[in-house]
């Protein structure tokens, strides 16, 4: 189920081709205080796809995100991004290349929120993208419909608006590479298929997404191929429909899990067994 048919990143300038491989991370370890939090986890993100990154809670994901972020050095094992190693990057082009979305997106000063979204922008300052600020900014804001809270402070926000702020911010960014940490948990259905959207459409343009996520069902939905972990390492990479099958994922979960296929479109709905 592994994908190891990836090519390299060309060297002409612009946008890579689908299928150029972005990020790889092979056998990353990662250990605190004694614990092993990651132990053997592999990724590999190509242009043009979205990546699931699957696994019951403590299984590791946010971690092996901030790890793939560069916010977060491995112990052992080794991350590279356009096939350079990531601790060889400098923060500005790091942020240039790669954009992530934490759980939280915690400020404790009342900025409004087209600022924050602005703060996208500041991997771009005296470069000549600075010139497209303005434009980038109302594009992101109006992406994830949250041009209406331009002005009105973030923290007086409710806890899904601020999502959609944050995540323009991450849009507004505007990197080959989106690294989307449960991007719909705070959201309402119809904002969790706007995320959703938002993420295939970047795909469809050339990026590469990764995003965690606990609804397998949206997953099946969205994403090109998944990753799934359990206790910190990687048990299962491939399409969706080869990863996310019943027995696989009720030995992951701990719970019976059923997959039925969808009645109009055939791909997987993953639910719990239930008496």
């Amino acid at each position: 189920m592994r994908i190891r048919t990836l090519r390299s990143r060309p060297e002409v300038p612009g946008r890579p081709a689908p299928g150029t491989e972005l990020l790889t991370a092979e056998a990353v370890r990662l250990t605190v205080g004694g614990r092993d939090l990651l132990a053997g986890a592999d990724v590999r993100v190509a242009a043009g796809e979205v990546v699931a990154l699957l696994g019951p809670n403590g299984a590791g994901k946010s971690t092996l995100l901030s790890v793939l972020a560069g916010d977060l050095a491995p112990t052992a094992g080794e991350v590279r991004l356009d096939g350079r190693p990531l601790a060889g990057y400098r923060p500005a082009d790091l942020a240039r290349r790669r954009a992530l979305l934490p759980q939280a997106a915690a400020l404790s000063f009342p900025f409004p929120a087209d600022e924050v979204v602005r703060m996208g922008r500041a991997p771009w300052a005296d470069t000549a993208a600075a010139a497209e600020d303005e434009r980038v900014v109302a594009e992101a804001m109006a992406a994830t419909e949250s041009a209406a809270f331009t002005g009105r402070p973030f923290t007086a926000l409710s806890g899904g608006e601020r999502a959609r702020v944050a995540l323009a911010r991450v849009l507004a960014q505007r990197t080959a590479l989106l690294l989307l940490d449960e991007p719909t948990a705070a959201l309402d259905l119809r904002h969790q298929e706007l995320v959703l959207r938002l993420a295939r459409t970047r795909a469809a343009a050339g990026d590469g997404v990764v995003v965690v996520l606990h609804d397998l069902s949206l997953a099946a939905a969205y994403a090109d191929r998944v990753v799934l972990l359990a206790d910190g390492a990687t048990v299962a990479d491939g399409p969706v429909a080869e990863v996310l099958r019943g027995p696989l994922l009720s030995e992951v979960y701990g719970h019976p899990v059923e997959v039925l296929p969808h009645p109009r479109t055939g791909l997987p709905l993953v639910l719990p067994e239930r008496g």
